[in-house]
């Protein structure tokens, strides 16, 4: 994890998009009209696909249609079951051929008003959270800010200090020096004499 406050504030702004993305996605997810939309354009998709099956069959079957009778009633007597279940199949052929009822589209007009609230609910719910986000997220940059605002003010103030204190010995070690040599010029030329 980084410690540069810039890049902390694009992390969050970053989450932030995020959660709202995904707060709007789910909203449309679950909102009652977008879930009736998506079911009738599957079963518009699937009338148009059982429609064309039957347009195509229908030229097929022309010439076939003598031929398969006598073969169909040899098989149903010979296999009740499989004529109980063509039968159930083409219930639900022609159930799914006729239009909505005003009932179903009351009650899925009372679905969606009913979960409405929720999806208002839930909507509300996710943009409270990114808000109550935002103000931890604030106050750990600005932490993150006042602390290496005071470690850098540490290292000038103890950088200057260690300068002034090198300084001081140096000057000291130049005066020793100096006196050190001088002593050594002197002791050097009382020898000499």
């Amino acid at each position: 994890m980084t410690n540069d406050p810039d890049q902390i504030r694009a992390d969050i702004e970053r989450t932030r998009s995020s959660l709202g993305s995904d707060v709007d996605a789910l909203a449309d997810k679950v909102s009652p009209s977008h879930i009736v939309d998506r079911q009738t354009e599957a079963v518009k998709n699937k009338l148009g696909s059982v429609r064309d099956s039957i347009m195509g069959a229908r030229d097929d079957a022309g010439g076939a249609v003598s031929d398969a009778s006598d073969t169909v009633v040899q098989k149903a007597k010979g296999n009740p079951l499989a004529v109980g279940l063509i039968a159930l199949g083409a219930g639900w052929l022609l159930s799914s051929l006729i239009p909505v009822s005003e009932k179903e589209k009351e009650v899925a007009s009372k679905a969606k008003d009913v979960a409405q609230p929720l999806v208002d609910e839930v909507t509300d719910a996710a943009k409270g959270v990114a808000a109550e986000l935002k103000e931890p997220a604030t106050d750990a940059v600005n932490a993150v800010r006042d602390t290496a605002t005071s470690a850098a003010e540490n290292v000038k103030g103890e950088a200057t200090s260690s300068a002034e204190t090198v300084k001081s010995e140096a000057s000291s070690s130049t005066e020793t020096v100096k006196g050190s040599a001088q002593d050594a010029k002197h002791t050097v030329q009382q020898q000499g004499s």
